[in-house]
């Protein structure tokens, strides 16, 4: 017997779900999303720092808006002055390093 091959497979072969069986589907899965969100919510509110650590997936999902998600997100330190001059200096050597060496 002969196995069909991807090749030969068509829409027309593949079954049709009724319609009742589809919406059923929908329903099932729009539950189980609301589940899923309560969850979430749940978590967050017994474990705020992983929240923030998550950033805005977790948020969104919980209905707030991202920009107030990431006010509640720390950043990390910034650079001073001094250390972002040190950094642009480091790097200007490092890349006259490299075109001197391309150039050879």
């Amino acid at each position: 017997m002969d196995s069909p091959s991807a090749a030969g497979l068509h829409s027309s072969d593949m079954p049709r779900h009724s319609s009742h069986i589809l919406e059923l589907a929908r329903k099932g899965a729009e539950t189980r999303l609301q589940e899923l969100r309560a969850e979430i919510a749940v978590l967050v509110k017994e474990f705020p720092h992983l929240a923030e650590q998550a950033g805005t997936a977790i948020g969104t999902a919980v209905g707030r808006t991202e920009a107030k998600v990431r006010r509640g997100v720390r950043r990390g330190r910034t650079m001073s002055a001094a250390a972002r001059k040190a950094v642009s200096e480091r790097m200007t050597k490092y890349w006259a390093a490299r075109r001197r060496a391309a150039k050879e």
